[in-house]
C-alpha cells in the first residue's frame, strides 16, 4: 500500500512563521527573521490599515511579499500591493501567492518612486531604506546602496505621504520615522513600540 502525502491547507501555512516561511526557497527563508514581517505584525497592521472594505494598501519595499500575503489572507475584503526592486523576490512572492490562492494581492517589480502613490489609500513600511546605511545587514548585493539613496528615498516618501489626503493611514515597523511628515499622528503602538499606527490629520 502506497502512502500519500497530504497537501497543506491554506490555513495551515499561517499556523506559524516557521511554517509560512517554508513557502520560500531556502535562500529567501534564511532572511526571514531579520527582513520579513512576522505574521503577528502583519495581522495587526492589516487590521488597522484595512478598517474599511475595498481599500488599496501599498507595501513599500515588499521583499518576499510576506506582509501582503499575510495581510491579504487576514483581510480578504481589502487589496494589498507590494513593490520591490529585486526580481527574484518578486518571483518568490508571486509563487507563494499562487500557492495560497490569494486574489486580492499583487506584486510589481519596480522602484517605489516610479509609482503614483495617490492611487493607494494606505501604506505599510518596514524600513526598507535602512539597508542603504553603512554597517547594516543587506538582503543581497544585487542593488546599489548608499547614504545618498537613503536620504533621497526618505525625503521622497516624506513628500509623497505629505501630499496624501487627510485620513490616510500608515503602519510602520522598525522605522526611524525620518520619512513621516508632521501631519501624521500616532494613534496606536504595539510590539514594544516597534509597530506604530499613524493617521494623517
Amino acid at each position: 500500500m502506497s502512502l500519500t502525502q497530504t497537501k497543506p491547507t491554506v490555513e495551515s501555512w499561517f499556523s506559524s512563521d516557521e511554517k509560512f516561511d517554508q513557502l520560500y526557497p531556502l535562500s529567501t527563508r534564511s532572511l526571514a527573521k531579520r527582513h520579513w514581517t512576522p505574521l503577528r505584525v502583519a495581522e495587526r497592521a492589516a487590521a488597522f490599515l484595512a478598517a474599511e472594505n475595498n481599500t488599496k494598501i501599498l507595501d513599500i519595499g515588499s521583499g518576499s511579499g510576506k506582509f501582503c500575503l499575510a495581510a491579504g489572507y487576514y483581510k480578504p475584503q481589502a487589496f494589498f500591493y507590494g513593490v520591490e526592486q529585486r526580481l527574484p523576490l518578486v518571483y518568490n512572492a508571486e509563487t507563494a501567492r499562487l500557492i495560497l490562492r490569494l486574489g486580492n494581492v499583487s506584486f510589481s517589480h519596480s522602484n517605489f518612486t516610479r509609482l503614483n502613490l495617490r492611487e493607494y489609500d494606505h501604506f505599510y513600511f518596514y524600513n526598507s531604506f535602512y539597508e542603504n546605511l553603512v554597517g547594516t545587514d543587506k538582503i543581497d548585493n544585487s542593488i546599489v546602496y548608499s547614504g545618498e539613496l537613503y536620504n533621497y528615498y526618505t525625503h521622497y516618501l516624506y513628500r509623497q505621504l505629505d501630499q496624501q489626503p487627510e485620513g490616510t493611514r500608515l503602519a510602520t515597523y522598525h522605522s526611524m520615522e525620518d520619512e513621516i511628515p508632521k501631519s501624521y499622528h500616532v494613534v496606536g503602538t504595539e510590539m514594544d513600540n516597534l509597530l506604530k499606527f499613524w493617521i494623517k490629520i
